[in-house]
C-alpha cells in the first residue's frame, strides 16, 4: 500500500484503569486520525493515487482526481508521522509500569495477534471481495488465497511497526536504565524553533536517503521505509514527551508560528508537480527533494496545532467521544472490508466521485463503529482490541 496510514496504540479498558495520567484530547485526537484513515482511503477509492483493494474510479488527470489526490498526500504528510508521535507518547509509562517484559508480552498479544487474524483471514477477504467486483467469485478467490497462504497485512503493518518500534524501546529501558531515570526527573522543556527546525532538515534528509534506497511505493515485508525517516523521529519525540509532558505545555507562539509555515509550504507540493508536467528538468529527483522536505515542514505545523487545539478542547471525554475513543482500534482493524463493501453496494450508481467519496466514507465510519462496539462485548475481543 502507498499510503502508510494507520491509528496509533490504542489503550484498552484495563490499561485506562490503571494508567496514572491519560491525556483526553490526545485520545480524542486519535479517535479522529482513526476516522480520517477511513476517508484516506475511500479517497483513493475514487480515485487518488495509492494502494489501496478496491478503485472504483481510477486515478488520472481530472480535477476529482488531482483533488482527492492532494487530500491524500496531505494526510500522509502527517496524520501517520502523528500515529507515531502518539504510540511513543504512551510507551515510556507503559513500560515503567508493567516492566519491560511484561509490556512486550502486553504489546505482542495486543499488536501481534491481530496482525495475525488480519493478515491470514481479513485481509485475504478484503481481497476477495474486492475481486468479486470484477466478476471473481468470492468463495472461489478467497479459497485460491487460502491454498496459497496469502499473507495479506494491509493497513495492519502499522502493528508490525509499532512491535518493532516497541521492542526497541523496551530494550533501551533495560540497557540504559539511568538514562530513562534521569529524563524522567527532568523539568518539563520545550524544544526551541532551532531544533524543531534542525530536526525538519534532517527528516528530510533521512527520507531522501532512505528512498533512493527504497523508493515510494516499494515495500520491504510489508513496511515502506521510505517513510520511516519522520515515523522514527516521531516516534522518539512521543517517547520523550511522555517523561518530559512538554506536549501538554505548548507555547502558544511556537504553534501559530509552525502552523503558517505548513500552511505555507502547502501549495509548494502541488504547485512542482504542476510545473513539472511542463518543465522536465523539474521531474524525478528534483521532486523526490521538494517531497522530503515538504512532508516535515506541513507534519510539525499540523501537529503541533491539531495536539493543541484538541488539548484545549477535551478535558476529558464525554458523550459519543468516550465509546468512539474506545472502539477506534477496533475501527481501524475492520475498516477495509467494510469500505470496500459499502463501496461495491452502489458501485452501479452514477454520482460525482466527490459525493461517492463523502457518502460511502460517512456511511462505512457509522458502520464500522457499530460493528466495533458489537465485537467489543466479547470479552475475548475486547480484551485485545
Amino acid at each position: 500500500m502507498s499510503a502508510q496510514d494507520v491509528p496509533v496504540e490504542f489503550a484498552s479498558r484495563k490499561d485506562n484503569a490503571v494508567a496514572v495520567h491519560r491525556n483526553a484530547g490526545l485520545d480524542a485526537l486519535r479517535a479522529c486520525l482513526t476516522l480520517l484513515v477511513v476517508f484516506h482511503h475511500c479517497a483513493i477509492t475514487y480515485g487518488a493515487v495509492g494502494g489501496w483493494y478496491y478503485h472504483e474510479v481510477a486515478a488520472g488527470p481530472s480535477v476529482a482526481s488531482a483533488l482527492l489526490t492532494l487530500f491524500c498526500a496531505i494526510n500522509q504528510a502527517f496524520f501517520m508521522g502523528l500515529f507515531f508521535f502518539l504510540a511513543g507518547y504512551y510507551t515510556p509509562p507503559s513500560i515503567e509500569r508493567k516492566g519491560a517484559v511484561r509490556f512486550l508480552a502486553d504489546r505482542f498479544l495486543r499488536l501481534g495477534l491481530p496482525l495475525l487474524i488480519y493478515g491470514f483471514l481479513i485481509g485475504p477477504a478484503t481481497i476477495a471481495l474486492a475481486q468479486s467486483g470484477a466478476g471473481h467469485p468470492f468463495p472461489d478467490t478467497l479459497r485460491h488465497l487460502w491454498r496459497k497462504a496469502t499473507f495479506e497485512n494491509g493497513p495492519m503493518w502499522f502493528a508490525e511497526a509499532l512491535l518493532i518500534f516497541s521492542a526497541a524501546a523496551a530494550l533501551l529501558h533495560i540497557v540504559f536504565p539511568r538514562t530513562v531515570a534521569r529524563d524522567t526527573n527532568r523539568v518539563a522543556r520545550v524544544p526551541s524553533d532551532t531544533t524543531l527546525a534542525a530536526a525538519a532538515l534532517l527528516t528530510g534528509i533521512a527520507a531522501l536517503a532512505l528512498r533512493s534506497r527504497w523508493p515510494v511505493g516499494i515495500n520491504v515485508w510489508g513496511l515502506q521505509l521510505g517513510y520511516f525517516a519522520s515515523y522514527v523521529v516521531l516516534y522518539a519525540a512521543g517517547c520523550r514527551t511522555a517523561r518530559a509532558h512538554w506536549i501538554e505545555h505548548l507555547p502558544a507562539p511556537q504553534v501559530r508560528l509552525w502552523s503558517r509555515i505548513a500552511l505555507m509550504a502547502l501549495p509548494v507540493l502541488p504547485i512542482a508537480y504542476l510545473i513539472a508536467k511542463h518543465v522536465p528538468a523539474w521531474r524525478g529527483r528534483p521532486q523526490d527533494v521538494i517531497y522530503a522536505f515538504w512532508e516535515p515542514l506541513v507534519a510539525w505545523g499540523a501537529i503541533l496545532f491539531l495536539v493543541d487545539r484538541f488539548q484545549q478542547r477535551f478535558d476529558t471525554l464525554t458523550g459519543a467521544w468516550r465509546p468512539l475513543s474506545r472502539r477506534a482500534y477496533a475501527i481501524y482493524v475492520i475498516h477495509p472490508p467494510v469500505l470496500v463493501a459499502v463501496a461495491l453496494a452502489w458501485r452501479n450508481v452514477p454520482a460525482s466521485p466527490f459525493l461517492k467519496f463523502a457518502v460511502t466514507g460517512s456511511i462505512a465510519c457509522v458502520a464500522c463503529y457499530l460493528i466495533a462496539g458489537l465485537l467489543l462485548r466479547v470479552p475475548r475481543f475486547a480484551s485485545i482490541l
